[in-house]
């Protein structure tokens, strides 16, 4: 397929490359022109704007930082929804604000065009090995018509319902796993606190009911396992600015519909500090530096 691909960032980058290896030709974009360069010495076309990266293309596909970035993509008298061709099939794979990704499908609509929202989990490692989990929202035959693009990018793809949807599975998801890594960070570093090896109590809680993703396999404790960011000085993976942005999407969702989430606030406002207090950058696991008093 011809392919035109917007946002070519941590995650927007090794998702090209797999794109290309299962032999899609792509035209790519990026504001940042030397992420564009390096993809045209790989074998991309290059395009001098979002707008024409979307020209002619079998299917349009953006992984951007936030929902004003999306909505400047695509909407407005420049935007790529006033140069697509009818019948592009588009997905957008940021994580964005449920209401914006309906908003934005209903305009692609308009213009003759389908459009998925599909964010995606498993971080730039995933992204990298090609075993991202895609989370779409919009219709079935839609669905089934960007599944084998999706999957020469990932590993599971899943139809989460109507356009809206991939982005509250994703919110939602996330909103969970800031709670569960804040748990992790409590637990392993009271447990440390109270005479334990860090490495014994991370195998007793791996085999026992305070088991999660991010004790078993995302460890926070510097030293219980190998080939995490807490290994290398929380450098790279997940930044704990983008986990404290989709705590505000996820708050910002549930003060639409009405619903609590008491462990969610507080989630939001400990990440909030960290990043206040220079940690933004760094993988979302340093929350542990909270407990630990590392800066």
């Amino acid at each position: 397929m011809k392919i035109g691909f917007v946002g070519l960032g941590h995650m927007g980058d090794p998702m090209c490359r797999n794109l290309v290896k299962h032999g899609h030709a792509l035209r790519v974009y990026d504001q940042v022109a030397s992420r564009v360069k390096a993809l045209a010495a790989e074998g991309c076309e290059a395009a001098a704007s979002a707008a024409e990266c979307a020209r002619g293309v079998d299917c349009f596909i953006t992984m951007l930082p936030s929902s004003p970035h999306v909505r400047a993509v695509y909407q407005g008298e420049a935007g790529v929804l006033s140069r697509v061709s009818p019948g592009t099939l588009i997905v957008d794979c940021s994580t964005i604000d449920p209401i914006t990704a309906r908003e934005v499908a209903m305009d692609a609509q308009a213009k003759g065009c389908a459009m998925l929202d599909a964010p995606v989990s498993g971080g730039v490692a995933g992204a990298e090995a090609a075993t991202l989990t895609f989370m779409v929202g919009g219709g079935a035959p839609d669905f089934e018509a960007a599944r084998p693009v999706l999957q020469c990018m990932g590993r599971n793809v899943v139809h989460c319902g109507a356009p809206g949807n991939g982005q509250a599975a994703k919110i939602c998801n996330n909103l969970m796993l800031a709670i569960e890594m804040i748990a992790t960070a409590e637990g392993m570093t009271l447990a440390a606190k109270l005479g334990m090896d860090p490495k014994v109590f991370a195998a007793i809680v791996n085999t026992s009911s305070g088991r999660c993703w991010s004790s078993d396999t995302y460890n926070p404790y510097p030293g219980v396992l190998e080939n995490v960011p807490a290994s290398r000085g929380y450098a790279g993976g997940f930044a704990s600015d983008l986990m404290l942005k989709d705590l505000g999407l996820a708050a910002d969702a549930a003060k639409g519909v009405g619903h609590p989430i008491l462990l969610g606030a507080l989630a939001e406002q400990v990440y909030r500090r960290h990043s206040v207090e220079g940690h933004g950058l760094e993988d979302f696991s340093s929350v542990i530096l909270q407990y630990l008093g590392g800066s």
